[in-house]
């Protein structure tokens, strides 16, 4: 998984896999998930992400 914060355009993507994006969809506004061809989730933009998140540059990670 990578983490990704672009502040100069306020976008954090979060990119779950490898797998080549075949489709896309924002359901919600400022929120686009992108798609392999089987339909698994292989990434998550996030547009303004500092108006959507708390602070989108700070992260926990935490496995159970």
């Amino acid at each position: 998984m990578k983490i990704k914060y672009d502040k100069e355009v306020d976008v954090l993507y979060i990119r779950f896999s490898e797998s080549e994006i075949h489709d896309s969809s924002e359901d919600k506004p400022g929120i686009i998930i992108d798609y392999a061809e089987n339909g698994s989730i292989v990434g998550i933009e996030i547009l303004n992400a500092s108006k959507q998140t708390g602070n989108p540059a700070k992260f926990e990670y935490e496995v159970a």
